[in-house]
């Protein structure tokens, strides 16, 4: 039986010749690589960690990591390997799946006013990332070589298409540089010298305590561009129902009593919106996004069976000459993989820095794997964007911090012991995600794994080392789970958390926001997307549903696939590039609001509502214009 599958696994790679083949050898792992790929890992890091801070969700760095490096190694220093490129795109998006990891989890210990230390969070980021990357190295043959034709990896596929393109490299970086410059430029204006605000709001004639607003933000705009109009449309969706459906309701219904209702401590009546949002809708939120990953985890049962079976036929069935002496087909060493877990898993066990112990531990090692399993798995069928992370770690804070509270860990030790467990997971399967579309991207490319693999672990100690710099940071300025940065998953698992340990949560509001999660999932709609734009303040989603409108706008009037492809890709770039922007000013703008350089509460220059409205059109407008340019001029050559 073993022999008839390694057979069957050496023919099965046999198929397949990826650009360059396993025969030829170009520059890789070089020191240029990895001292650019460390660079751009920790800016993307930086600006993913603001994006889901403010909402919730992170973009891909992949490509924009590849157009980037191709521009400066072909451009600036005439180097022409395509897998030195890779190479950097491999590191950069380690920032990425760092930064999703830390904000889903992490801020609910500032929230707690525990102060983590920057030890601490480096300590999570790179237990959690090294565990991840190497718990996937044994699927790597099962996933990416043997199901090579059933598995698309969508944006591995995609990001092996613009490295092998090549030419890509100049257009395609001015563009990304020149969204960057915008969106940079427009949060400093708005946010940094206070010329313009970056608001608007708007109260609904009719409707008591409905209010429309919007943020003015470049970020918002490409990310509704990069997500599409459907996904947008599912998030405004959520955002109108909580903002002119339930608040007018609960204001409607309650505005004669004279008692107070739990956990409000005022009546309704003396309510203005925010306070009806933050009494009761946020609470309803946190059912509707808990249940609606519960949801989206349930659907991945059955490939997370079929994941399970798969991975333990498949090692079965590697016997020790499975693996052959080919360049593209040489993984890091199985003793050192073996080595490198049981470390990770001692040092978690034992580190009196966390309190998880060896419980905490072996249930880290099980969970990670398995949710190690499913991510990898599920990313190569729906892509990173749609991977359930939060979904996955909701599941194991439940079941962590049930074991906790039965070993008598209470308070806010048990319930920052069971987030940190969590946190860990979270890391390894986000990482895990990530590193699966890298090595798609190096099997089409004709990649050395082990050195992805290696690249990979340096991009998540780098990153790793900064991402708890870049969360004091914000937190110094803007207070992690206000309205400027909400931390919308950390709170949401705080609440998780509290509920368990205290039992002080309003359950008959949870439950209502998770039968609301229900309801959505039968209509056919993503219940975690609506239930994301639900729990959010309708002005995040509106500048996203703008983004996603001028994506729809785009692709409608592009008849030829081949059109429609090149307009949503450049429209992509300078969309990447926004984001980018505005979250790098972020930084720098939170840098001055903490010596106080900066007031975050001074008045804009000019008080004007219609100014930010008027610029965030144009600059869609821009948006819209760069996406159909020169494809116009090919199509009338």
């Amino acid at each position: 039986m073993k022999a008839t599958q390694t057979k069957q696994d050496s023919v099965s790679s046999s198929k397949f010749v990826p650009y360059i083949p396993a025969s030829k050898s170009l520059p890789e792992l070089t020191a240029v690589a990895i001292i650019f790929g460390i660079i751009l890992a920790i800016i993307f890091g930086a600006a993913n960690a603001y994006l889901g801070l403010k909402v919730g969700l992170t973009v891909s760095a992949s490509i924009p990591a590849a157009v980037i490096s191709m521009a400066i190694l072909r451009g600036i220093f005439r180097r022409k390997s395509i897998l030195e490129n890779n190479i950097v795109q491999t590191m950069t998006t380690a920032g990425e799946a760092v930064a999703a990891g830390a904000i889903f989890t992490i801020p609910a210990l500032f929230l707690w006013d525990l102060k983590p230390s920057q030890l601490l969070i480096v300590f999570i980021a790179i237990t959690g990332g090294i565990m991840g990357t190497l718990m996937m190295v044994p699927l790597r043959r099962l996933l990416i070589v043997k199901e090579h034709e059933t598995l698309p990896y969508p944006e591995g596929t995609a990001c092996a298409e613009v490295l092998k393109s090549g030419e890509t490299g100049g257009n395609s970086a001015r563009l990304i540089f020149s969204g960057f410059i915008i969106g940079g430029l427009f949060k400093a204006l708005g946010d940094g010298f206070k010329l313009f605000k970056t608001s608007v709001e708007a109260k609904v004639v009719g409707l008591k305590n409905a209010v429309v607003g919007m943020d003015a933000m470049p970020a918002m705009l490409g990310v509704g561009y990069i997500i599409g109009p459907r996904i947008a449309g599912e998030m405004i969706a959520g955002g109108l129902l909580a903002s002119l459906v339930f608040v007018p309701l609960i204001s409607f219904f309650g505005a004669s009593n004279t008692g107070v209702i739990f956990p409000a401590d005022i009546t309704i009546g003396k309510m203005v919106a925010g306070d009806v949002y933050g009494n009761y809708i946020r609470y309803i939120g946190a059912g509707a996004v808990a249940m609606g990953g519960i949801i989206t985890l349930i659907k991945t049962l059955p490939t997370l069976f079929t994941s399970v079976r798969d991975t333990v036929i498949g090692l079965r069935g590697k016997g020790r000459g499975v693996r052959t002496l080919e360049r593209t087909d040489q993984d890091i060493s199985g003793k050192w993989l073996v080595i490198g877990i049981i470390a990770v898993i001692l040092v978690i066990a034992f580190n009196p820095m966390t309190h998880i112990g060896i419980v905490g531990a072996i249930a880290i090692a099980i969970f990670g794997f398995l949710f190690v399993a499913v991510a990898s798995r599920v990313v190569g069928i729906v892509g990173s964007s749609s991977l359930p992370v939060s979904g996955m770690t909701i599941a194991t804070l439940l079941i962590v911090t049930v074991i906790y509270k039965a070993m008598g860990m209470s308070g806010t030790k048990g319930m920052a012991t069971a987030l940190i467990t969590a946190a860990i997971i979270c890391m390894a399967l986000a990482i895990a995600g990530d590193i699966s579309q890298d090595l798609k991207t190096g099997y089409l490319v004709g990649a050395t794994p082990w050195k992805q693999q290696l690249a990979m672990m340096i991009g998540v100690v780098a990153s790793g080392l900064t991402i708890g710099f870049i969360l004091i940071l914000f937190d110094q300025a803007y207070h992690l789970g206000s309205d400027a940065l909400p931390a919308p998953k950390a709170v949401l698992m705080k609440m998780i958390i509290e509920g368990l340990m205290d039992g002080n949560l309003p359950w008959e509001l949870i439950f209502i926001g998770a039968a609301l999660a229900i309801s959505i999932e039968f209509l056919g709609l993503n219940s975690l997307t609506v239930a994301v734009g639900f729990y959010l303040p309708l002005a995040t989603s509106v500048p996203i549903m703008i983004g996603g409108a001028i994506r729809w706008l785009t692709e409608r009037f592009s008849k030829e696939p081949k059109l429609k492809a090149e307009r949503s890709e450049r429209g992509t770039l300078f969309a990447s590039g926004l984001i980018a922007g505005e979250a790098l000013i972020s930084v720098v703008v939170a840098l001055l609001i903490v010596p106080g350089i900066v007031n975050p509460d001074a008045p804009a220059k000019i008080d004007s509502m219609l100014l930010p409205f008027v610029l965030f059109i144009a600059l869609g407008a821009v948006l819209w214009w760069i996406s159909v340019k020169s494809s116009k001029k090919k199509q009338e050559g």
